[in-house]
């Protein structure tokens, strides 16, 4: 395996241990540590007295960490221990690039595809079958419950809190475990019982069964019942872990049944492979056997124990280099999407600069300018025209929308629509797909074109809106908000009105083209013709298309979608939000109207004129706007209040 340029960090936190080690290629861990938690204060305190320990000037630039608490969101609060953090705050104190945070017991899932032969061990018959669902149980402090759903070329975790499903015993001894957990516990769950801390109340509750008085009962651990049942030095220690690979032989069954695990069950976790062979002539295959109607469905199911010790380390990196790869090469950075999509219309020196920026896009966060133009080969000028060209104001500006989209805080993705789909996926899909494409056009958003392109709409006698198909009810939308304005606005979307129309702009006035390719023969002629009557011309379309390049001011909106094939959905809200950035700026420029910002943009009830409390009013040398439209609203005061 080729190295990596700079050694990830994977880690693996439990509540008593937190793991450490460096992967300096797929699958080579070096450096491994294991840390008491208690012997530090919250987790930074823990990573960096690993990071401390490594060589100096080393740099860490990735880093994955498996955690035994369930993950969602930004926020992380261990369930069985005190730490708590933010994963993004802790990304910016460790100075890393990206921090994947993930359940332990997901990344163990995704270690499954990654491991060898000589890393599992089967328990029993039956045979796995490909591309099939793959079940995970393990023990340690609690009980883990994973799965794996084939999912195209790869794999989906399933995140599972299965462990605390109630417990149901099957023998007279089960019985007297659950009557003993009874007492301390309202609910049994299979957790209570199927780990460390379960390990030591089952002795109990057979110690006591066999008659021992309660002041003769030991209190012993998991490692020591364990110790003692292999040694055979104890029978109700060994009776202990018999009852426990039987109550696991029917949690792994009930899992294999439920999933339809045919791909196998695989148990991890840190009790049963210290069981060695012991475990293979345990009740757990028997019992997982034991199901009734269902034995034969079960008894295909193979079983499997994961021997590797370094498994979780393997399925943290596998998710790492899977995002890792995202950001690299889909849309996730869109930077690098608009790059690439703008390669085709860039010069060839601006394409040399472009070919270093997607090979090496984290060393180009940290070189100077003088150093991006000799890797590139081209004059520093070249490197500021191609910054530029991507709608940056420069090469600082460039840096930070790159930085933005590699740390892959905001995953930007595009869920294609099945026929499969139900209702609420359909629904699902569509909101998700829409919400990822205003986030790349925010991270698009250049400030020096909006206040271009505020200026020249402020400034303007009369403006018009252009478009074509589809899209007319973008231009539809914007007259509306600027006649609202009491400025002289029109919007044309048949060709031969537009010919005429643009045909009688006059200096002062602007032409705003919209158009998702910015492609179209017949609006680059009306761009033309409004340039030759002395008119400006603002452009809501592709960044580095025909149009934008013959804009005055372009303001790009990245979306592409094939309007010879489907109905444009997602390109259309992006223009109307860009319609509204507009028009909200143009209100707040506006001589005489800063206390009404947002008076026009989207209140669409009718008020009085003059009406008490107004907070703007329709300019003296403008035509009467006529009776039912407002030049106030509520939310124009709420705008202003808001500031």
């Amino acid at each position: 395996m080729a190295p990596y340029d700079s050694p990830r960090l994977i880690a693996d936190i439990g509540g008593t241990y937190a793991r450490f080690a460096l992967e300096t290629a797929q699958g080579q861990f070096s450096a491994p540590a294991s840390l008491r938690c208690a012997a530090h204060a919250d987790f930074h305190a823990a990573v960096r007295a690993y990071l401390d320990t490594l060589p100096p000037g080393l740099t860490v630039e990735h880093a994955a960490v498996a955690i035994a608490n369930p993950v969602e969101g930004d926020r992380v609060r261990m369930t069985n221990y005190h730490w708590e953090f933010s994963i993004e705050q802790m990304r910016q104190q460790l100075r890393l690039d990206t921090l994947v945070v993930v359940n332990d017991f997901t990344a163990l899932a995704m270690s499954l595809p990654r491991l060898g032969g000589q890393d599992i061990r089967q328990v029993g018959g039956g045979q796995a079958v490909a591309k099939s669902v793959i079940g995970l149980l393990g023990s340690g402090s609690g009980l883990g419950v994973s799965a794996l759903i084939p999912a195209g070329d790869g794999w989906v975790s399933l995140g599972s809190e299965g462990g605390h499903t109630s417990f149901s015993p099957r023998d007279e001894r089960e019985i007297v475990v659950l009557r003993h957990a009874w007492r301390q516990f309202e609910h049994v769950s299979f957790e209570r019982l199927l780990s460390g801390p379960g390990l030591a109340l089952i002795y109990r509750a057979l110690a006591e069964h066999a008659g021992a008085q309660p002041d003769e009962l030991v209190s012993l651990a998991a490692p020591e019942i364990t110790r003692r049942a292999l040694a055979g030095t104890d029978r109700v220690c060994v009776d202990t872990i018999e009852v426990f690979c039987a109550m696991l032989g029917t949690t792994a069954a009930n899992l294999a049944v439920t999933l339809g695990a045919f791909g196998g069950i695989y148990i991890g976790g840190g009790i049963v492979p210290r069981l060695g062979a012991w475990f293979d002539r345990s009740p757990f295959r028997q019992r997982f056997e034991d199901k009734g109607r269902f034995s034969r469905y079960v008894a295909a199911i193979p079983t499997f124990v994961i021997t590797a010790e370094q498994a979780t380390f393997v399925g943290a990196s596998a998710i790492l280099d899977s995002q890792l790869k995202a950001l690299k090469t889909a849309p996730g950075s869109a930077i690098l999407g608009q790059i690439r999509r703008a390669c085709s219309e860039l010069s060839p020196a601006e394409l040399r600069v472009a070919e270093h920026v997607l090979a090496h896009p984290r060393a180009v966060l940290n070189q100077p300018i003088v150093e991006i133009a000799r890797a590139a080969q081209v004059s520093q000028p070249t490197v500021i025209r191609f910054c530029r060209s991507l709608g940056c104001e420069g090469l600082s500006d460039f840096k930070l929308r790159l930085a933005s989209g590699l740390t892959g805080t905001v995953p930007i993705t595009h869920v294609q629509v099945t026929d499969d789909d139900s209702m609420v996926e359909l629904g699902t899909k569509v909101l998700g797909n829409t919400a990822s494409a205003i986030l790349q056009v925010r991270s698009q958003l250049n400030r020096e074109m909006i206040d271009r392109a505020i200026e020249l709409l402020v400034q303007a006698g009369r403006v018009e809106f252009y478009t074509v198909g589809q899209y007319g009810p973008v231009a539809q939308d914007a007259q509306f908000k600027f006649l609202r304005f009491g400025i002289p606005s029109a919007a044309y979307t048949d060709p031969r009105l537009q010919t005429l129309a643009v045909s009688v702009l006059k200096p002062g006035d602007v032409a705003v083209i919209i158009s998702s390719g910015g492609r179209l023969p017949e609006l680059l002629e009306i761009a033309d013709l409004a340039h030759q009557r002395g008119a400006a011309v603002l452009a809501i379309t592709a960044s580095q298309s025909p149009l934008a390049r013959k804009a005055d001011a372009v303001l790009a909106v990245d979306h592409v979608e094939d309007a010879a094939t489907q109905v444009p959905m997602i390109s259309r809200i992006l223009q109307l939000l860009v319609i509204d950035i507009l028009a909200v700026g143009v209100a707040m420029r506006r001589p005489g109207e800063a206390t009404a910002p947002a008076a026009a943009v989207a209140d669409e009830a009718p008020a009085k004129p003059g009406a008490p409390g107004a907070l703007g009013h329709w300019p003296a040398d403008a035509p009467s706007p006529g009776p039912g439209v407002s030049t106030a609203s509520p939310l124009a005061r709420m705008t202003q209040h808001s500031r």
